[in-house]
């Protein structure tokens, strides 16, 4: 075949994929044999489980357990390019997406776009309160709370002053949803039985972990009966858990709860503050900001408004999946920002755009809500499928099932279930090694290095 020939061949549709999320990463899977050319961009190299990071936040796991390179996931693809980057603008009329770039402008051309670029932690307008209360959405801040909730144990064994070492030995966890729950059923856990024998001049079995949640009960998307099982749990291991507490101020020495249900005549709510050397903040989520660069109206938490088929309304090549897409189904029910949400958008999302290449028309998405899971600690866990509620001991199991099950690769399986085997039986978290420095503008510097 001639040159000239060869060049008048058409060249695929370009599908452009911002974001290695569940979304990003299953619109790409989807989209293996179809005849395409594929462009997945991620500000890292890897795809995480991030159901899991807390477990890397507490010294549970390493961060290579739940986390895969991207290039080796989809390493068979022969359609897909993997490139590590991060979009800076997006312009919709022109069908084009640039990078931020240190090296000069650099920009793709699609035929198909899909912005999956997830979510991050909302202070509701406190963002001062973030350098005192780091979010947990990355990798990276997994190793800074990591950093931070070892070196508090450390700093109470060197404090003489005791109430100072109270204030060492005090956790506030922010935010009574999973993520919240799950953080501080383990701190206690690790205070109560991992650390105790390891001290000499403090005790962090004395260490206090409290659970903070504004509105009136924990785990607000689980029934009612879930929810105070959830708490009787925690209160078990030892958790205090404030609840219709929000927070009015979060500074280097503590965290200032004001009362969202006052009970005295006067209607008038009082304030509690809890001193503590170590907040985090697990309490509310906003969109990625790259959902501005769309221009559609947004909403209160910065997600794209989308069609029934994920598309922008005025751009039906744009699709919008995962936590930064807003999506209000048939029934009146909103799709929710949680991983198996993503998983089936992305997948969709590839079968939409096979499907508008053969010609057809696509049906609306529908999501499948499979229910909501949560770990509490040891042998504790909720689990909410609808018409099956469990907890306690076999939720715990049903838990670990679910969790192994979907992991990224056969390797981080077999590797987090034997560590989880380990922790079971012997109580200690191998990862507990305290690497990197805190900035001092922010106290969640990144590693390299996660030991």
């Amino acid at each position: 075949m001639s040159t000239s020939a060869a060049s008048e061949i058409p060249s695929p549709p370009h599908v452009l994929i911002l974001g290695g999320g569940f979304g990003g990463l299953w619109a790409t899977r989807g989209l293996a044999r179809a005849d395409v050319r594929i462009t997945l961009i991620d500000r890292t190299n890897h795809h995480l489980f991030q159901p899991l990071l807390y477990q890397v936040a507490t010294a549970g796991l390493s961060a290579p357990d739940i986390a895969a390179p991207l290039r080796h996931i989809l390493r068979r693809q022969r359609n897909v390019t993997v490139l590590m980057g991060e979009a800076d603008v997006i312009d919709v009329d022109a069908r084009r997406v640039r990078l931020r770039s240190d090296a000069g402008e650099d920009s793709f051309d699609y035929d198909y776009l899909i912005v999956a670029t997830g979510a991050t932690d909302a202070y509701f307008g406190h963002d001062d309160w973030e350098p005192h209360a780091p979010g947990l959405k990355t990798l990276d801040d997994a190793l800074a709370i990591r950093r931070r909730l070892l070196s508090a144990f450390e700093a109470a064994e060197r404090e003489d002053d005791p109430i100072a070492r109270a204030a060492w030995l005090s956790f506030v966890v922010i935010g009574g949803g999973p993520t919240g729950v799950e953080l501080a059923g383990t701190l206690a856990e690790i205070a109560r039985h991992t650390l105790p024998r390891e001290f000499r001049r403090s005790n962090p079995a004395q260490a206090r972990i409290h659970l903070v949640e504004a509105g009136p009960r924990l785990l607000s998307a689980m029934p009612e009966s879930l929810s105070a099982s959830a708490r009787r749990q925690l209160e078990r291991l030892g958790v205090d858990v404030h609840v219709g507490l929000a927070v009015t101020a979060i500074n280097g020495g503590g965290v200032v709860l004001g009362d969202q249900h006052p009970t005295d005549n006067a209607g008038v709510g009082r304030a509690v503050r809890i001193d503590s050397r170590c907040v985090l903040w697990a309490a509310g989520v906003a969109a990625s900001p790259l959902g501005r660069q769309l221009d559609v109206p947004l909403d209160r938490a910065g997600r794209v408004p989308v069609q029934p088929d994920l598309s922008l309304a005025q751009h039906s090549e744009v699709f919008v999946i995962g936590d930064l897409a807003q999506l209000m189904q048939a029934d009146g029910t909103r799709v929710p920002g949680v991983a198996p949400a993503a998983k089936q958008m992305g997948a969709y999302v590839a079968s939409a755009i096979v499907t508008r290449l053969t010609g057809k028309t696509t049906k609306p998405f529908r999501y499948r809500d499979f229910g909501n899971l949560a770990t509490i600690g040891r042998l504790s866990a909720v689990v909410d499928m609808g018409w099956i509620k469990l907890s306690g001991i076999i939720a715990w199991l049903f838990w670990l099932a679910a969790h192994i099950f979907f992991l990224i690769g056969f390797r981080n399986r077999i590797v987090v279930l034997l560590d989880w085997a380990w922790s079971y039986w012997s109580y200690q978290r191998n990862a507990r090694i305290i690497v990197g420095a805190d900035t001092p503008a922010k106290n969640d510097a990144s590693e390299t290095n996660d030991g």
